[in-house]
């Protein structure tokens, strides 16, 4: 997840990702135009993967009550978004993989007892 303030000059991590995520994109639309993978990756430049697996990690999401989401009716729902990628610095707007949200009050944080 990449935190962002709207501005002229992102920082670098938010270029990074953007440009990695602008790669991924022009690689799917070739698959879909139908050009095969060995000259999307550059033929024998492409690193290999040996005794590989198939892994899972998680990764960050956002979980609270949902009001006016297109797939997932209702008022007050509770749901968990799909991956999360960007939120504003302010902590009012987030981006997950599916769609922007705005964020109303966070969960309050349980204090220790003094």
């Amino acid at each position: 997840m990449l935190l962002f303030t709207p501005r002229e000059h992102p920082n670098e991590a938010f270029v990074f990702e953007t440009e990695r995520l602008a790669r991924l994109v022009a690689d799917m639309e070739g698959i879909r135009r139908g050009e095969p993978p060995q000259a999307l990756a550059g033929g024998e430049d492409a690193p290999i993967l040996d005794r590989w697996i198939l892994g899972h990690r998680p990764v960050p999401c956002l979980a609270g009550l949902s009001t006016g989401h297109p797939r997932l009716s209702g008022v007050n729902r509770a749901i968990a978004t799909s991956d999360l990628w960007l939120m504003s610095e302010d902590r009012t707007w987030a981006r997950t993989l599916s769609r922007w949200y705005r964020l109303g009050r966070p969960v309050e944080q349980s204090r220790p007892d003094a």
